[in-house]
């Protein structure tokens, strides 16, 4: 391996060429061209691709502290390794040199790359910071966007930007804003209704796991973020960790992988309604299992019970303790901890609250048979082929086509979790044409000036006059 790990990305940026020059007309009043709302995987990618693509004005922000509270890899995933294979294309945006492949052989050799078949998590995270820092994203921290007002052609973004009320404004915002990003976490009534907020905790939260240590814990759910959860605890000295599943056994039937030769995934987008719905509903019905290594990770403690077809029918607190009761039982714990996932509902994000009724859910664009009602996947947004949010009437809100939503909300429009790795290939290239081509004709009186411009000669007659036939006299 070289002394410089860095060579052949460095290598690769300089065949790469300069950034092309910013080709987006300036317009009086507006700060941004596109703003980025989060700086995570897929934030970064973004401005990267944009930067590529000759658009400036482009700023990242991310409502967390720092850089290292916001890297979810390093703060709430609590996995060993990432669910995705590690072959899976990722922000590099088509650039090898870029990837995660190149990254961790120039550190560790083809051997030690070979040897896994999924990133380890603490590597990923690793790279993540590398690819932030090497191609030089700029992030503004401490930056949370508190409301999007659409005014005549642009965004006024209400910003808290360290502490401080600010508004900025924008052409184009793309929401790279995660896992909760489309609507929130999803935390069951039983302990919202039943129990004070400090016995319980959503995955998605930074839990103290070792002020867990000594205690009864309890997990909800049966997916991968429950079990990564329970292992985490009993890592952590948890006295014991009862995990309780609704099923009557743990979803093991990974049917998204039907979708995902290149066929069906580069095409995805362009099915029909029923059949994106059909996949939906297939995927809800099987539900999200967990990998074989979450469920062993916990295996391995003595002090793991797993309870299945066990929804929790109540829960209260008890002289300091929780007192659930199960449908296989009442039991008591110290803390209980829900892996009970995410709902999609842009009213409940305090940035699109004030205009959801007009942004166009499935339930408005598809009435499915009777035996594939579901309301959950009704809520979903019904975004456009370059991820933007739709009309619900047409020409009553044309701005949310500017609003492009990278984030899980995509599932039924998609067919993967949005912001994910297995959204990258797709997600990326798709929503920088589109919001390059809107930019575009949104100027393209200023375009059609600047290509019908005047071009001075690069040389003149005389450059090739004494070989012009025949010759002169």
């Amino acid at each position: 391996m070289p002394d410089d790990p860095d060579h052949h990305a460095r290598e690769a940026l300089r065949l790469l060429g300069p950034d092309p020059q910013n080709w987006v007309p300036d317009r009086p009043g507006i700060d941004h061209n596109v703003v980025i709302v989060g700086a995570g995987q897929s934030g970064c990618a973004f401005a990267f691709a944009l930067r590529r693509a000759g658009i400036g004005r482009v700023t990242v922000i991310d409502q967390a502290e720092g850089e290292d509270d916001a890297e979810i890899w390093r703060n709430v995933a609590r996995m060993t390794v990432l669910r995705t294979p590690k072959i899976l294309p990722g922000p590099e945006n088509g650039v090898a040199a870029f990837g995660f492949q190149a990254w961790y052989e120039a550190r560790y050799g083809r051997e030690a790359y070979a040897a896994f078949e999924r990133a380890p998590r603490e590597a990923w995270a690793d790279y993540l910071d590398w690819y932030r820092r090497f191609l030089a994203i700029p992030v503004r921290y401490r930056t949370r966007l508190a409301r999007i007002e659409p005014a005549a052609g642009h965004f006024r973004l209400h910003l808290e930007a360290a502490g401080e009320a600010r508004v900025e404004t924008a052409r184009k915002i793309i929401l790279a804003t995660g896992f909760d990003g489309g609507g929130g976490a999803y935390i069951p009534p039983v302990l919202t209704d039943g129990l004070p907020r400090r016995f319980y905790a959503h995955t998605q939260e930074a839990i103290d796991f070792a002020a867990l240590r000594g205690r009864r814990v309890a997990v909800i759910g049966g997916a991968a973020s429950a079990f990564d959860a329970a292992a985490t605890a009993l890592e952590a000295g948890a006295a014991s960790v009862d995990l309780f599943a609704r099923r009557p056994a743990l979803a093991s039937v990974p049917v998204a992988r039907v979708r995902g030769y290149p066929g069906a995934y580069d095409n995805y987008p362009d099915l029909p309604d029923p059949v994106r719905w059909q996949q939906a509903v297939r995927f809800r019905r099987a539900g999200s299992t967990a990998p074989p290594d979450a469920i062993e990770r916990v295996l391995r403690h003595t002090n793991f019970r797993l309870h299945l077809a066990a929804p929790w029918r109540a829960a209260r607190a008890v002289a300091g303790a929780v007192r659930a009761e199960a449908a296989d039982g009442a039991f008591d714990f110290d803390f209980v901890i829900a892996g009970t996932g995410y709902f999609a509902d842009p009213a409940a994000r305090p940035e699109t609250a004030d205009f959801a009724d007009q942004i166009m859910r499935w339930r408005d664009r598809f009435t499915p048979p009777a035996d594939e009602q579901d309301d959950f996947l009704g809520a979903h947004p019904y975004l456009g082929r370059g991820e933007e949010y739709l009309e619900k009437s047409p020409g009553a809100a044309p701005f949310l086509n500017d609003i492009h939503v990278h984030n899980p909300a995509g599932f039924v429009s998609f067919g993967v979790p949005v912001g994910d790795v297995p959204s990258m290939k797709r997600g990326l290239p798709a929503v920088t044409r589109r919001i390059s081509r809107d930019l575009f004709f949104a100027d393209f009186t200023a375009h059609q000036r600047r290509l019908a411009s005047d071009v001075a000669p690069e040389f003149s007659e005389s450059l090739y006059a004494a070989a012009v036939w025949p010759r002169p006299g």
